[in-house]
């Protein structure tokens, strides 16, 4: 049997073993991950979660105390409007009144006016919005706070629960303002005993809303209010008023309480309920108490607890990212250099960053340097010398290619504006002139010179096409497309690049088309592989060439064969193209047959936007 501690050894060695199979980068961004975001994570979690807990019992007691607050006002109202209707229900005058046979309005409306504790009670208790005192009694009418009943009136609902109980009861009561809008208050209801009288009479008390809202509402909390199973009589909102209460509520308990959240309007609110039992009354007051903001400070403390926690890991990433970028570029360069010794490249940088031992390292490699540059110092003069007179070979090979010009072309153009001036008279005969001159001039000042700008090459190829457009009229349309911001003027190419290529279109490539016949130059830039290029196309809609056609003219312009004398221009192009600037920019041909021909120039933007020669 293996011993433990033995197992144990070989389950660490292999645990560093496989974390030295990855990169260094990789292994600085698993310590980072193990070390500052697993433990940053779990520790932030734990405090958003303790954090949530706490600030929901926060505003949950807050709740429950704003409750508490409007139960005991509620409790003194309906305690001292208990108190008023005892009074009156007890007043030997109010009862008279009531038990009284009165001959005419008159003596009726003396003795209401004559009991003046009505009237001040309505007056004097601001809580109270109105006093009515119904009455079956044939000989009163409606005058004051005395109110003859009907037919319709006996049969309501409250009516008939006071005269089947004697106690007081309180009832949310619907009532008309002024504008016909309905509203409605809490009342209480009860019962006047009329001793030795066959009348009867009910007393209604009820709640301003107005003295409610001044002593209930606040400004961070909502408060909804109902008596038994009737309708909201009171809420913040008053749109809430005469509906349910908005969360359920059983009822048939003595004492019903409820605190945790609920969704109003779409909205998730903190919400509070309870009981409140009416003083004296069998009646059961539910006051709710909303706080429609609690779970938006909430969330607004946690994402600003997220956001520390964030930062917490952000920064030290940060940090991590800039000293691994920074060590793991300093072992790129290493490896960089040494990896172009190793390819007998031997121009390295002067200095690597730093004095530890990756630049003791580098300092060892620049003296193995130093040696080998010794032994082939010889070599490489000689090598110098060749490449200088392949140079000088190079730029006389480049004048000899500069003084093909065409002759047909200046041929054809002499022809034409020949026949024009015959048919349309000596203007536009000027203008064909003046046009050729603009083109030879622009060839003869750039035969002596290796670079000119892309705005002077193009405006060569419009002149060019002007007098194209002598020839051929409205079958060749020509057309430019250049790269929004790129500047023209600042873009530097070697001279009588395109006018050849727009030639060649038009000679082969449009050589059968009768009518609609197009040249499209496009001009933009490109980075693949992280080299931006300038690319310059010319697109025919000719007819285009089958594919053994296309291979043999991609041979004919990279091999020179003097006894040709097609393609000579395109070879030409790229030969120039290749001596100037390298072997990765060359001339590039696309076509299709019926799709007509695309030849792309491609040249190194860098230089051509520093007009490097």
């Amino acid at each position: 049997m293996a011993d433990p501690v033995v197992k144990d050894m070989g389950r660490i060695q292999n645990l560093i073993m496989g974390f030295n199979r990855v990169t260094i980068k990789k292994q600085l961004y698993r310590i980072y991950t193990v070390v500052v975001v697993v433990p940053i994570l779990l520790i932030g979690s734990f405090l958003l979660m303790y954090t949530h807990h706490i600030m929901e019992n926060y505003y949950t007691d807050l709740l429950k105390a704003d409750n508490d607050r409007v139960r005991n006002i509620l409790f003194d109202i309906t305690r001292e409007i208990y108190g008023i209707s005892r009074d009156i229900s007890y007043d030997a005058g109010v009862r008279t009144i009531l038990a009284g046979e009165f001959e005419n309005r008159q003596e009726y409306m003396r003795a209401v006016d004559r009991n003046e504790m009505l009237s001040r009670y309505a007056s004097t208790y601001a809580e109270v919005s109105k006093i009515e005192i119904y009455t079956d009694n044939p000989s009163l009418s409606d005058y004051k706070q005395f109110v003859r009943l009907d037919e319709e009136m006996k049969g309501t609902q409250w009516y008939q629960r006071a005269m089947e109980q004697a106690g007081v009861f309180w009832q949310a009561v619907p009532w008309e303002d002024g504008y016909r809008d309905s509203n409605w208050e809490l009342a209480m209801v009860k019962q006047i005993p009329l001793v030795n009288s066959p009348y009867h009479a009910v007393l209604v008390i009820r709640v301003e809303s107005n003295y409610l809202r001044i002593w209930i509402d606040n400004t961070e909390y909502s408060s909804v209010m109902s008596v038994d199973r009737g309708a909201v009589f009171y809420s913040t909102d008053m749109e809430r008023n005469g509906k349910a209460q908005p969360h359920a509520i059983d009822f048939d308990e003595s004492y019903y309480q409820y605190t945790g959240r609920t969704d109003i309007d779409g909205r998730q609110c903190f919400i509070n309920i309870s009981t409140l039992h009416a003083y004296q009354s069998g009646s059961k007051l539910y006051i709710c108490t909303l706080d429609k903001h609690g779970y938006e400070h909430i969330r607004s403390i946690l994402y600003m607890c997220g956001v520390v926690i964030a930062v917490a890991m952000i920064i030290p990433g940060i940090l991590i990212l800039i000293f691994t970028n920074y060590f793991m570029g300093r072992v790129r360069l290493l490896r960089q250099e040494m990896h172009k010794v190793s390819n007998q490249d031997y121009e390295l940088i002067p200095a690597l960053r730093g004095s530890d031992e990756i630049s003791e390292a580098f300092g060892d490699l620049q003296v193995m340097v130093g040696n080998l540059k010794e032994q082939e110092a010889k070599a490489y003069e000689a090598q110098l010398k060749e490449q200088e007179l392949l140079i000088r070979q190079q730029e006389m090979e480049f004048k000899m290619l500069a003084s093909q010009i065409n002759p047909h072309f200046l041929y054809n153009t002499l022809e034409t504006i020949r026949m024009k001036a015959l048919t349309v008279g000596d203007r536009e005969a000027a203008t064909a002139i003046k046009l050729l001159g603009k083109s030879m001039r622009y060839v003869l000042e750039n035969m002596g010179t290796s670079v000119t700008t892309l705005a002077e090459e193009l405006n060569h190829v419009d002149e060019y096409m002007k007098i194209q457009h002598l020839r051929f009229g409205d079958r060749i349309g020509y057309h430019k497309h250049v790269e929004e911001g790129l500047d023209l003027a600042r873009c530097h190419i070697l001279p009588l690049l395109l006018q050849p290529v727009v030639e060649n279109a038009i000679v082969h490539g449009l050589d059968e088309t009768e009518e609609d016949g197009s040249i499209v130059i496009s001009v933009y830039t490109r980075n693949p592989d992280g080299t931006k290029l300038l690319l310059i196309d010319v697109d025919d809609n000719g007819c285009g060439m089958a594919e053994e056609t296309l291979n043999k003219l991609r041979t004919d312009i990279e091999i020179r064969d003097m006894s040709r004398s097609k393609s000579i221009g395109l070879y030409n192009i790229n030969q120039r193209l290749k001596l100037h600037y390298g072997e990765g920019y060359r001339v590039h041909v696309y076509s299709e047959p019926g799709k007509g021909t695309r030849v792309r120039l491609v040249i190194p933007a860098e230089k051509a936007e520093n007009g490097e020669r």
